[in-house]
């Protein structure tokens, strides 16, 4: 097979939106991640257990295992638990019925569609895993709200 040839897809890989990391200390993630690091903090979801840290153009997501999202990953990070929930890849157009279709034909199974907070905004995005299991956020560009204008 030949790596290197053209794929048609409904959509254009743009860049890494953002990576969630789930942790076990947030003071410890949050003081490497901004003193060590320089990343920024940009949103606190206080209800899910979320904290979206700016890194350049990209987002770093931290998920402290006490918290909603955190007890949903299972165990800890460690020999036998995951550290890394998902990450994200910016696509443009976000057209979710030729996506689905797109992924569909190639036996990708869909997970949840939503609108979530990513590196440029709320946009549309939806979940997929690649073949080991990987969860992969397929995230659509910005959606403008009435109060943006």
């Amino acid at each position: 097979m030949d790596l290197r040839q053209e794929r048609m897809t409904p959509f254009t890989l743009l860049q890494i939106d953002h990576i969630v990391l789930r942790i076990t200390d947030l003071k410890r993630s949050l003081a490497f991640y901004v003193d060590v690091l320089g990343c920024t903090i940009e949103k606190w979801q206080d209800a899910i257990g979320l904290v979206q840290l700016r890194a350049g153009n990209s987002l770093i997501d931290l998920v402290p295992i006490e918290g909603r999202l955190g007890r949903a990953g299972g165990a800890a990070p460690g020999t036998e638990g995951r550290n890394v929930d998902h990450f994200a890849l910016e696509i443009a157009p976000f057209d979710e019925a030729a996506i689905r279709a797109h992924l569909t034909a190639h036996h990708v199974s869909i997970g949840e569609f939503g609108h979530r907070y990513g590196a440029k905004g709320d946009g549309p995005s939806i979940y997929i895993s690649d073949p080991d299991g990987n969860t992969i956020e397929l995230k659509g560009p910005p959606v403008k709200s009435h109060g943006d204008d």
